[in-house]
């Protein structure tokens, strides 16, 4: 019995297997895994980023250059002592010591100037009369006038800047040696400044580079007064703190330094003190702006693409005929004629100004001397084959490292590139910068040699870095969070797009536009070297005499106020050692 149960049960488990085969829902099979923990020495870790090795930099030396935010160029002044006035009533000689600054090149120019008003940052400047046209794109690169101390405060504070203290400025001027002034002890003449009657009327502000400072400021002499942003105190200096003086801390009119285009040679001293109005605008007044501490800003999505300056070329040789034809009176002023070859190019004196015409089929130069007075100027006749020529036809336009060239509007856009180095090393307009053993690509020099906005070549560490130091801003190099933590911002009138990392215009197009010393080329559609100077094989100079036709008449000495005096500047000039107005020679 107990067998056949046995079998029984033995032949149930197996139509038991044989049913749950045939079945049409499978039981499904749960395989349970229980974890065991790893002991602590197996927890799998994860490598940290090794941090970037610092970089050592030079840091910007004297007379270092940066190009900056409304197309300017700064120009370092380092930190030291220096000897300010000179023994005037109100200047008595003392020492100052300064920390560093970095001071604009040049005036602000009136293109400069349009691009604060395009942004809504700045009001428009009075047309002065005898003063430059500001809308004419002609004096495009002369310094705007016809602007307050007011107006000219909100342009440096629009560029991140303030007006340089009068120690700043007269320091940029004399350098560490006291010199009388910007170029040294040579007294003043119409081939180092705009002053005098030299020419009488403003001139571009790189105009006259042989009369630039120690630093290679230009125009600290002459062309226009610079507003600075010190009150006037006629006894400041003998309470003045020795450290990085501000002026007093009220006053009734501002320091005014420098001289204009109708300055006499006896004012014209780097530590001559004027003073003005701040509500004054004349159209012998300007100004620049000191950038104590330039911060890393975000670049422009947009900027014009340029000529580099490399692609005029010379050749051949054949000296041209000129000579002059004549001189005479007219109107009290005197002329003299210059006939030029056919195809020749020119550059005449400051002192002359000169009109061209065709006359009997010969190509002549009419030109007027300084009124009053007679001179001998030169003007350099040169053969285009054989010499340095303006003519840039066919070159072909460029753009700033980190940015592309649109071929539909000729502009150059932003577009950064990662900065890894790849098999060929870095793209063209950048540089490897090596980190403790690890390479990056850093933006470099333009066709030109200089580096982008808002930074300076290094010499240490040959790349191009902001003023602030800061290796790991990343200027031309796509990355949006560092970006975004490093830029500090945009100039009013401009945002910053986070896609693109750059500061675009509000107002719609709105960029800087070509920088002092260069003109805008229509057909090429870029920035295009300015007048170039004229010398070597193929050029001759010609000297050509203006006589003195008439004697001026003195409208001034009856004047007895120095501000009076200075109000009437076209024709008069204070005299401080004679406490008298006198007219201007």
């Amino acid at each position: 019995m107990r067998k056949a149960r046995y079998v029984m049960f033995i032949f149930t488990l197996i139509l038991t297997f044989i049913l749950s085969a045939c079945g049409a829902t499978p039981t499904p099979l749960v395989v349970v895994v229980t974890a065991t923990a790893l002991p602590p020495t197996e927890v799998p870790t994860v490598a940290p980023t090794a941090a970037l090795a610092p970089v050592a930099l030079a840091g910007p030396q004297s007379g270092e250059k940066l190009k900056w935010i409304d197309g300017s160029t700064l120009i370092y002044v380092p930190p030291a002592e220096f000897v300010m006035g000179n023994g005037g009533f109100d200047a008595p000689e003392h020492n100052v010591t300064l920390e560093g600054f970095w001071l604009q090149q040049t005036k602000v120019t009136n293109r400069m100037f349009a691009q604060c008003v395009a942004v809504g940052a700045c009001s428009t400047p009075t047309q002065e009369i005898g003063g430059p046209v500001y809308s004419n794109p002609e004096f495009a690169n002369h310094p705007v006038v016809g602007v307050s101390y007011e107006q000219s405060q909100a342009y440096c504070t629009w560029v991140q800047g303030r007006l340089p203290t009068e120690a700043e400025w007269e320091k940029a001027a004399r350098g560490l040696n006291g010199n009388p002034y910007p170029w040294g002890s040579d007294q003043p003449a119409c081939d180092l400044l705009n002053f005098g009657y030299c020419l009488g009327r403003t001139t571009e502000v790189d105009a006259f580079p042989q009369g630039a400072s120690s630093y290679g400021i230009y125009d600290l002499a002459g062309n226009v007064f610079e507003w600075v942003s010190d009150w006037y105190g006629e006894s400041y200096y003998s309470t003045a703190p020795l450290v990085n003086p501000t002026g007093p801390d009220t006053g009734e009119y501002r320091v005014i330094r420098g001289s204009s285009f109708e300055t006499d040679p006896n004012q014209s001293e780097s530590a001559i003190r004027h003073y003005l109005n701040p509500s004054n605008h004349r159209r012998d007044t300007g100004f620049r702006c000191a950038v104590p501490q330039p911060q890393p800003v975000a670049p422009y999505c947009q900027l014009a693409a340029y000529i580099p300056s490399g692609a005029i070329v010379s050749n051949g040789c054949q000296l041209p005929a000129a000579e002059v034809a004549g001189q005479y009176c007219s109107n009290g002023d005197g002329f003299a004629t210059v006939d030029i070859p056919q195809g020749a190019i020119y550059e005449v004196s400051p002192n002359l100004q000169c009109e061209e015409a065709v006359v009997d089929g010969q190509r002549r130069l009419t030109c007027i001397g300084p009124r009053a007075q007679e001179t001998t100027n030169e003007i350099t006749v040169c053969n285009p084959t054989c010499s340095t020529s303006p003519d840039v036809t066919g070159a072909a336009p460029t753009c700033d490292p980190g940015y592309t060239l649109d071929p539909a509007t000729g502009a150059c856009n932003y577009t950064p590139i990662v900065g890894q180095v790849g098999v060929a090393g870095c793209p063209i307009g950048y540089s490897m910068l090596d980190r403790g053993g690890q390479q990056s690509c850093v933006i470099s020099t333009d066709a030109n040699g200089q580096c982008p906005i808002g930074l300076y070549f290094d010499s240490l560490a040959s790349a191009c870095v902001p003023a602030n130091g800061l290796v790991d801003a990343p200027y031309g190099i796509d990355n949006t969070s560092l970006a975004a933590q490093t830029y500090a911002g945009c100039a009013a009138g401009y945002a910053y797009n986070d896609t693109f990392q750059c500061c675009q215009a509000v107002t719609g197009g709105t960029y800087p536009g070509c920088v002092p010393g260069s003109t805008f080329n229509t057909d090429l559609g870029a920035c295009s070297p300015g007048e170039v100077k004229l010398s070597g094989p193929g050029c001759v100079v010609v000297d050509v005499t203006t006589v003195k036709c008439s004697e001026p008449v003195d409208v001034c000495t009856r004047i007895t106020s120095e501000a009076r005096c200075i109000q009437n500047s076209y024709a008069c000039q204070w005299n401080e050692k004679a406490n008298a107005c006198e007219m201007k020679k």
